[in-house]
């Protein structure tokens, strides 16, 4: 049967964890939501021919190209998904914005403030000819996350008081762990700031809806030297002899103060031991409390202070109803969704809101708020953790 809905082209640049992911959700969300749009996989770029090749057929894309200059270029891209190291975000967004394409790009927005207000100059620029951009702090998409927020905006925990997040992870705990791109600073902009920490900065902000006003905060590095990696795959891979210089921070941590005067305890590491991908969100408020670990990411807990004190204690929520936010679309109640389903929602969201010419969520503008925290943690590890500010958006414009 015929499809008469208007396609929207994309074109993606990168193809390994996350090019790989955003393929699942590009090739899935038609599949499974009714979309205004209808997603077209036009064309992924990347440097090796065999091997773009190879992902392209693997992924499901229609055609590849060795030059991402060529995929911007392109009549039939609407659209350029950016999967690529931080030190090419810049580069890629803008030159796509100025080619009147659409913007999704991952996260964080770029490896410097500098670089994150000239991505911005550019999405104001495209804006005034309907060209959006957005940033893609896919967490946001986790049903149980969007829960929380709206329990939040509906007021259940009133005044916030505190909140508690960390990334944790453990796959360079190993000293031995080989080198990679993640783990130099030209390419990477920072450590476990950058990759981990960014998301629980997005995550605090989102579902409180409050901002970082400023930071006290420490980085460390636990090894310095590793082996260069000779072979690679996703976040793992295999040294050999050589070994090379670490030159971004391997664990993160930071004091913070809210806009709302509430209180934040933020840590983010690749060293701990048997955490995976431990994403702990906690906010605790004047009327309740709720927590979040994305290791167990199909649930919500929820405190009412108001419950009667005789049988008042945490509410275990399986956010898996068909009224929970992107219910309905996936399995019956019960049924758990995993990593990669908030990739799918991200294209939901997206398609939606092109559709309706309507700016996506996260903006390049939230990016650069998350790169401006990012930036006063690195430079109040600089001084021996001093209190810091962080710009409000409107200085900051002044500012740039």
């Amino acid at each position: 049967m015929a499809d008469d809905r208007p396609a929207l082209g994309v074109g993606m640049v990168g193809y390994a964890f996350m090019g790989a992911a955003h393929s699942q959700a590009w090739r899935t969300a038609p599949r499974f939501f009714d979309l205004p749009l209808r997603p077209r996989m036009v064309a992924l770029a990347g440097r090796d021919p065999d091997a773009v090749r190879a992902a392209g057929e693997r992924l499901g894309w229609e055609h590849t190209e060795t030059d991402w200059r060529a995929l911007v270029d392109r009549d039939d891209v609407d659209l350029v998904d950016v999967c690529t190291p931080g030190d090419t975000h810049a580069e890629i967004a803008i030159a796509a914005l100025e080619a009147g394409k659409h913007v999704l790009c991952e996260k964080p927005l770029a490896n410097s403030v500098e670089e994150a207000v000239r991505m911005v100059d550019a999405a104001r620029r495209a804006a005034s000819s309907g060209v959006t951009a957005t940033v893609g702090f896919t967490y946001r998409r986790v049903p149980a996350i969007r829960l929380a927020r709206e329990l939040v905006a509906e007021g259940r925990l009133g005044e916030i008081r505190h909140v508690r997040a960390q990334y944790l992870q453990d796959w360079i705990a190993d000293p031995e762990a080989p080198l990679s791109w993640r783990l130099d600073r030209e390419r990477a902009g920072s450590g476990a700031l950058g990759d981990i920490a960014a998301h629980v900065v997005d995550l605090a902000q989102f579902v409180t809806g409050e901002r970082i006003t400023g930071v006290a905060g420490l980085l460390e590095t636990f090894v310095h030297e590793r082996p260069v990696a000779v072979a690679s795959a996703a976040l793992g891979g295999r040294g050999g002899e050589e070994r090379g210089p670490v030159t971004v921070d391997d664990a993160a941590a930071f004091l913070a103060r809210l806009s709302g005067g509430g209180m934040g305890v933020f840590e983010a590491t690749r060293f701990a031991w048997g955490r995976k991908n431990a994403i702990r969100l906690e906010v605790n408020g004047s009327r309740g409390s709720l927590a979040f670990d994305f290791e167990d990411m199909n649930l919500l807990h929820f405190y009412d202070a108001s419950d009667d004190p005789r049988t008042a204690g945490f509410r275990r929520i399986v956010v898996t109803e068909p009224e929970h936010p992107y219910g309905g679309h996936w399995w019956p109640a019960g049924h758990g969704l995993g990593y990669e389903h908030a990739f799918t929602h991200q294209v939901v969201d997206l398609v939606e809101a092109l559709a309706a010419g309507e700016q996506p969520t996260p903006s390049f503008e939230d990016g650069l708020g998350v790169q401006r925290v990012l930036d006063a943690v690195e430079r109040s590890a600089a001084a021996s953790s001093a209190w810091t500010s962080v710009p409000e958006p409107a200085a900051a414009a002044a500012q740039s």
